[in-house]
This record gives C-alpha cells, structure tokens and sequence, in this order.
C-alpha cells in the first residue's frame, strides 16, 4: 500500500470526537497514528514509554496522552503530545481524519488522529516521557497473521489482548487495539 492508496481508502472523519457514554467518567485523550513513507513502503512511528513512568512503562506506544484544557480538539491535543513527547511539529504532519475513540482499562477515552508524516521529520525524545522511537512497517501490522490473540487474567476476568511481536518490540493493549481498529477502518473503504 502506498500513501495515494491508503488515502484513497481512508474516509475523512469528524475532526472532533463526538461524546459517548464515556465522555463523564473517563479522562479524555488522544494520540497520534503517524505514518511515514520510506521507499515506497508506508511505516508507523511507535514509541518506547520512557522505563522509570509510574504508568505504563517501558511499552510500546502511538505519541500522545491527556487532554489539556488549552486544547481545542483531539487533533490539537495528538499535535501537541506528538511534539512534546518526540519532538515533530505540526508543519511535518498532514491529519487525515480520526477513528472512533476508544475506552481503556486505565480509564482514558482516547481518540486517535490518522496522519501522515514528512519522510523528513527530524525526532527530538523527551528522555521524561520516552525512552525511544522507531517504525515498524505498517504492512505487517496490518497482516492479520502477526496478530497472536491471548486470554488475559485482569481483575478477575479474562480478557483477549492482541500481541503483535516486532523483534525486541512486544506490541499489545491499547495500542495494538488502536492498530487492529486501523486495519478494519481501511479494509471497509
């Protein structure tokens, strides 16, 4: 897949994400899917959480995180976490459009924002946040047969949780869920 086609299957979404039942009772939040062009293969940007964050540390993750008051929209909360967190600015990101938002067990209402990405951008880390950056082709994300499916005990209840082994990179949680999501949205357009 290429960038014209992967526009061309992704229908542009609200710019803002509607409330939900969620909207009261979970922070919201937003992330970045950032995809970069690299000889002609599309790939998205993840990250490794920074390994001394209370939450969640060491995980692979899309840029992004809590909604700010001063932020006007999902779209500026995943442009302004994106910079922070890895240092991209706006001017390197074209946003496509949104994916239905989604609830966590961390108790996030997370929306994420489709873009794409200069294949020039210069990454800056913030060592507070992340502790490193790399892509991953996005035609193995996509491949239905990198997804390894296991009940997890949370809680006392079971839950399936999506794997997606990249070398050293164990993919999983919300951000494979984000990816998965991802791949319906552009195989049913």
């Amino acid at each position: 897949m290429d960038i014209n086609s992967l526009t061309s299957r992704f229908v542009l979404s609200p710019l803002s994400a509607p409330k939900s039942k969620f909207s009261n009772f979970f922070t919201p939040a937003a992330v970045l899917f950032p995809i970069v062009e690299r000889d002609q293969q599309l790939n998205l940007i993840l990250t490794r959480r920074a390994s001394h964050l209370r939450h969640h540390s060491g995980q692979i993750a899309l840029p992004g995180g809590k909604t700010e008051e001063s932020d006007s929209s999902s779209i500026a909360t995943a442009l302004r976490e994106t910079h922070e967190e890895i240092g991209i600015p706006a001017d390197k990101i074209t946003v496509l459009g949104t994916l239905p938002s989604r609830a966590t067990i961390s108790r996030y209402y997370v929306t994420p924002v489709v873009a794409l990405i200069d294949s020039d951008y210069q990454s800056k880390i913030d060592p507070n946040e992340v502790d490193e950056i790399f892509e991953v082709p996005l035609s193995f994300l996509l491949d239905d047969d990198n997804h390894i499916i296991e009940k997890s005990l949370f809680k006392g209840k079971y839950r399936e949780v999506t794997f997606m082994p990249w070398g050293k990179y164990p993919i999983w949680g919300t951000t494979a869920a984000i990816i998965k999501d991802f791949s319906k949205h552009i195989r049913a357009n």
